[in-house]
């Protein structure tokens, strides 16, 4: 029996024990306290099934007789305070099991552990850390995550990158006064990390955790850690954590049967362990195992002010007959782990309600439904899942070969179906790159110079595609080894000129995504994205369109093909100036479309049509950038060809005017010159006679004029001339008309 229970334990330990405590952190472990005017340490364990308990550690010599614990009532947990303990002082549990087995154990609350091999705590002070990202945590409050860029860059910091080729590791903050810069200029807005929950073996990549409270000491102090969480705040970068709440590995130093017998692990042999993975299953149905869990997801969000955690094999912990060959049904007959689902209802309420606007990603790869979908209305209440048919898909569509993939053209496109089913992450992570998997430009089908070309398009789409993103480090160069836990990655592939082009081409595709909201404002619904071209099987190209909220649009168009298409035509909605924004293709290269516009055609169910030129495996952006009336502009060039036509016209009458009138000025001189030289060529002979002819004769006197005439205004006769045969006939004319008048 235990010693009796003092009243301030009553409600944490009614908490805890129906899995309702989210804070048992604060509870138990190991904490500074003062009793009875002397200052010390307080332990607290559960250890349900032990026979008894001690705490050991150098301050003792180890020995479990030195320092017994004492159970608070009757349900499992043990306390004890010693006097005198110090920060950094390492202990364990001694724990007695039932069958009177003693087995050293860290503990599951401890802060701080001893870094690998070792595996006792630390006694160590969590509070005290003066954080400076209020700004960070204001505008997170803000925030709607659903409607904001997320570009992950997945780290595993024991190998980001190392101080020297003798596996020496860079301490927190050190590495983040690397990371975090290098980060933020290749365009990523948050680093999701692989577990740093304190694991001893480095070979499970963090993913065999005995220290779950413990950000591992491999790298610093929590403290140190903390410095690290505030560093990417303060320089605007989100930070994730990989959190693993679907099993526990076998060390004898965790959680493995640590009463003795199975204590956070189920107990039913067809339920326990993941054989393959050589784990223990965590049994979320116990309430403690659940409080247990829930207390250390709260413990990340509140003591190191995380953004977001993604769990970890979240399928392992819905199905029982996943990865097994004997299964035990639930009550119902079905393969369904109902304890499961109603741990993740559970979790994912707890946090949303204390912590806004974080991340809950699932690492779900079956088609379990709603599983973004909020807890009060059926769901698991994640707000993020993992895409894993779209990876699966286009890893294997890209690894064809390009002369097969007409055949498979759904690989590309079937996952438009459901894309919006769910808030989904496209993930290129860590286990896309490992054991045998090869490197992600390995994975490129063709010669080397194709592979860049194609993983370049294949980046573009994956921007392109609905969803968030991540990429696993390396990838971004396109690191030509698979990744490697126990070395760096190897940047000395930048010095090759394919590589910094590739690399600088992700850094440019990342700023292009987060300056064009069109790209991630609306992730999650059809008024995102509409196809254009979607059954284009026998080139291999794709054509859609992604709208942001404003209905502002890209047009992306994608040849998965080593085929240049010197005219490419699909509809378009509008008529207008489209303009080629962004291409995977370097410009020099000299396919670049500039501005196009489209013109009228009845095609893809739209209007208007775009001819544009497309390279070989290759990726381009357009804009619409002067939409206009067709109607109204075609109106207007009639009306401007009328005007030409009319002042044509006009013109060419003017021109007909000038030419005749030249002609006639032509003419008349032409007449009068010629008339002149017919005048020239008279004999001289007949000119005299005919000029004697015409003068009067010298001789003959003129007559004289009276005044008296010159006074009766009388013109006055003229003299006579000499009289021609055309003048008599003249006169004998005038003499008849006269006389016929007269009579």
């Amino acid at each position: 029996m235990g010693s009796k229970m003092p009243e301030e334990y009553k409600l944490p330990l009614h908490l805890f024990h129906e899995g309702n405590i989210t804070k048992g952190y604060d509870f138990f472990g190991s904490h500074f306290t003062e009793r009875n005017g002397k200052k010390g340490v307080i332990f607290r364990v559960w250890a349900p099934k032990a026979a008894s308990v001690s705490v050991v550690g150098d301050f003792n010599k180890w020995d479990r007789f030195m320092s017994p614990m004492s159970k608070i009532g009757d349900d499992g947990v043990w306390e004890l305070f010693i006097p005198g303990l110090k920060k950094y002082d390492t202990y364990k549990y001694s724990i007695e099991s039932s069958y009177g087995q003693v087995h050293l154990k860290a503990d599951p609350y401890g802060f701080h552990m001893e870094t690998r091999p070792n595996t006792a705590t630390k006694i160590y002070d969590i509070d005290g850390y003066k954080w400076k990202d209020k700004k960070w945590l204001d505008e997170r409050e803000n925030k709607n995550v659903y409607e904001s860029p997320m570009n992950i860059y997945e780290v595993h910091l024991n190998s980001w990158q190392h101080k020297n080729y003798e596996e020496e590791l860079f301490n927190y903050m050190e590495c983040a006064k690397e990371l975090v810069p290098y980060a933020k200029k290749m365009g990523y807005t948050h680093i999701e990390m692989m577990p740093v929950a304190e694991f001893p073996f480095d070979g499970s990549w963090g993913y065999q955790g005995i220290g779950y409270f413990a950000p591992t000491s491999r790298f610093g102090t929590p403290h140190d850690f903390m410095e690290f969480i505030d560093y990417c705040h303060q320089n605007g970068l989100g930070v994730i954590l990989d959190w693993v709440p679907a099993h526990f590995p076998k060390d004898a130093a965790g959680l493995f049967e640590f009463d003795g017998e199975c204590c956070y692990e189920y107990s039913d042999p067809l339920k326990m362990e993941h054989r393959n993975w050589g784990t223990r299953v965590f049994d979320w149905g116990k309430p403690e195992v659940q409080s247990f869990l829930i207390s250390n997801a709260t413990y990340w969000f509140e003591k190191y002010h995380i953004d977001g955690l993604r769990v970890d094999a979240v399928a392992s912990m819905l199905y029982l007959d996943y990865d097994r060959r004997e299964w035990r049904p639930n009550c119902y007959g079905g393969n369904e782990n109902l304890e499961a689902v109603a741990f993740f209802k559970k979790l994912n309420s707890t946090l949303f309600g204390n912590f806004k606007n974080i991340l809950m990603i699932a690492e779900e790869s079956t088609a379990w439904p709603m599983v973004t979908k909020p807890a009060d209305v059926g769901g698991l209440g994640f707000n993020f899942k993992w895409n894993m048919g779209w990876m699966n898909d286009m890893l294997a569509y890209m690894s064809m070969n390009p002369e097969w993939r007409h055949d498979h053209h759904n690989l590309v496109t079937f996952s438009f179906y459901y894309a919006f089913s769910e808030n989904y992450i496209l993930p290129i992570s860590h286990d896309e790159v490992v054991h045998g998997k090869c490197s992600m430009l390995d994975k490129m089908s063709g010669p080397r110079e194709l592979r860049f070309a194609s993983f370049r398009t294949f980046l573009a789409y994956m921007i392109a595609h609905p969803g968030k993103k991540l990429m696993f480090m390396g990838q971004e160069f396109a690191q030509f080894k698979e990744w490697n836990y126990k070395t760096g990655l190897d940047w000395d592939v930048l010095e090759f000129p394919e590589h910094k082009a590739l690399w600088e081409y992700e850094r440019a595709l990342n700023k292009f995504y987060l300056e064009n909201s069109e790209l991630w404002e609306v992730d999650n619904d059809w008024t995102g994205f509409k196809w254009i071209v979607s059954d284009d099987n026998e080139n291999s190209v794709i054509v859609f369109r992604r709208f942001n909220k404003k209905g502002d649009e890209l047009i992306g168009v994608f040849n998965f093909l080593p085929k240049e298409h010197e005219t490419y035509s699909f509809g378009v909605p509008y008529y207008g100036d489209y303009e080629e924004v962004f291409s995977s293709e370097d410009p020099a290269a000299g396919i670049h479309n500039g501005k196009i516009t489209s013109f009228r055609a009845d095609m893809h169910g739209e209007k208007f049509a775009l001819s544009v030129k497309i390279a070989p495996m290759s990726a381009m952006f357009f804009r619409v950038t002067n939409k206009r009336d067709y109607e109204a502009e075609m109106e207007a060039l009639r009306i401007e060809e009328e005007k030409k036509a009319k002042r044509k016209e006009a013109a060419e009458k003017r021109a007909e005017k000038k030419r005749l009138e030249e002609e006639a000025a032509k003419k008349k001189t032409a007449n009068e010159t010629a008339a002149k030289k017919k005048a020239a060529k008279k004999p001289a002979g007949k000119k005299a006679a005919a000029k004697k002819t015409a003068e009067p004769k010298a001789a003959e006197k003129k007559p004289e004029v009276k005044k008296a005439d010159i006074k009766n205004d009388v013109e006055p006769k003229k003299a006579a001339e000499p009289e021609t045969a055309e003048k008599k006939k003249s006169e004998k004319k005038t003499s008849a008309k006269k006389t016929g008048s007269k009579k």
